[in-house]
């Protein structure tokens, strides 16, 4: 077994986590996660108003009676989101892991501290872990560019960002971006990280609550099969490479508005994709690391076969270079 400061401070027993991903972070993956001996978090804002998270954390300890947390997501929105009150219902229900992503989250902390919850920030730059780590954040997720999502306007890849970030926080650190198997867990361990963070990998699982249509495209794509939406509007996003990506990436090459794309990365579309399994229906997000992707386990399965090759690979790989 792999015992790290991450899996001590949050008392789970690998060094891996599933991280909060939009229309994604179920009870039925969350609880798979957790059941696997991982650190999964439900999506917050996934669920449509703080009473209906409240139902889906008490669905998910249902399913489970090992840590999870919940994904706080704080970005601007031209629907106001009632940001205090999920996090309420987060305290209210004993979550005791929160994940924050997005803005800083400094107006939240001291009520989740005041709740004895670990906050986990999420940050795209070194210079942002070192922020987090100042405002009393208990441990940093550091995404590399080659991450879904969101990989911030630097466009540093976590063989640079994971060491350099681990040169200036003393604070328990994930790496995430990038990472789906044994060989990233070690290699994240070797430069400085506590574990790792997947997305993508565990959206190719059986418990993933999305189309079997994705999973399998998923599996199909390789590392190329991504694309960078909104890179001309300095909100750069990491997605699957179809129709609507590719379309989205030529009208910003003309230049354009977000007005002009708008229509097409609607997140009711992209929800629809991923839940009806049409490929082309809208944006969804996906890594490079789809490239290193070929099965669709269940999380246990995964889990146990990324840790005990990690191992392997420690015990022997690794350990046959030093001489005698």
């Amino acid at each position: 077994m792999l015992k790290t400061r991450f899996t001590e401070l949050f008392g789970v027993a690998h060094p891996i986590v599933q991280g909060g991903m939009q229309w994604v972070g179920y009870a039925e993956l969350v609880s798979a996660v957790a059941n696997a001996g991982a650190l999964g978090f439900l999506t917050a804002l996934t669920q449509p108003t703080p009473e209906a998270l409240e139902k889906e954390i008490a669905r998910t300890r249902s399913m489970t009676d090992k840590p999870f947390g919940v994904n706080l997501t704080i970005l601007p929105t031209i629907k106001p989101v009632p940001y205090d009150e999920y996090r309420q219902v987060v305290i209210e229900a004993g979550i005791k892991i929160v994940e924050t992503a997005g803005n800083n989250p400094a107006p939240h902390l001291p009520a989740f501290k005041a709740a004895d919850i670990k906050v986990i920030h999420k940050c795209t730059s070194v210079r942002h872990a070192v922020k987090a780590q100042s405002i009393g954040v208990d441990a940093v997720s550091i995404d590399g560019f080659e991450c879904a999502g969101h990989p911030g306007e630097d466009d540093v890849p976590g063989l640079i960002l994971i060491p350099a970030a681990a040169d200036k926080v003393a604070i328990p650190m994930i790496a995430s971006g990038g990472f789906g198997d044994a060989r990233g867990l070690v290699a994240a361990l070797a430069l400085g990280a506590d574990g790792i963070n997947m997305g993508t990998r565990f959206m190719a699982t059986k418990e993933a609550p999305i189309h079997q249509k994705i999973k399998e495209a998923i599996v199909a794509n390789d590392e190329r099969s991504t694309n960078l939406i909104f890179r001309t509007l300095h909100n750069t996003a990491r997605v699957a490479k179809n129709a609507v990506s590719d379309e989205v990436v030529a009208i910003e090459k003309r230049g354009a508005t977000f007005e002009d794309v708008k229509a097409l990365v609607a997140g009711q579309r992209g929800r629809h994709a991923i839940e009806d399994g049409d490929i082309d229906g809208g944006i969804w997000s996906a890594g490079m690391v789809q490239g290193l992707i070929h099965d669709i386990p269940s999380c246990e399965e995964l889990v146990t076969r990324i840790v005990c090759e990690a191992e392997e690979i420690i015990r022997t790989r690794l350990g046959h270079l030093l001489a005698n």
